[in-house]
């Protein structure tokens, strides 16, 4: 019980050391993140869509259909 109270005395020390973000800045990085999440879904999608196609076109043509 002595090592958890200890572990645990040490892990709120150690958190009251650290900087944490503004609301600004937390929110200004949320948005980031999502933006840049969306782009690259849409890059991968496009890609996606392109290949897709393509097998189907090249499936098609080798199948003589």
């Amino acid at each position: 019980m002595k090592r958890i109270r200890r572990f645990l005395a040490e892990a709120v020390s150690e958190l009251r050391k650290v900087s944490w973000p503004t609301f600004p800045q937390t929110r200004n990085l949320t948005v980031l993140v999502f933006s840049i999440s969306f782009a690259v879904g849409a890059f991968v999608a496009f890609w996606d869509a392109i290949f897709q196609g393509a097998i189907g076109f090249l499936a098609r043509f080798a199948t003589g259909a």
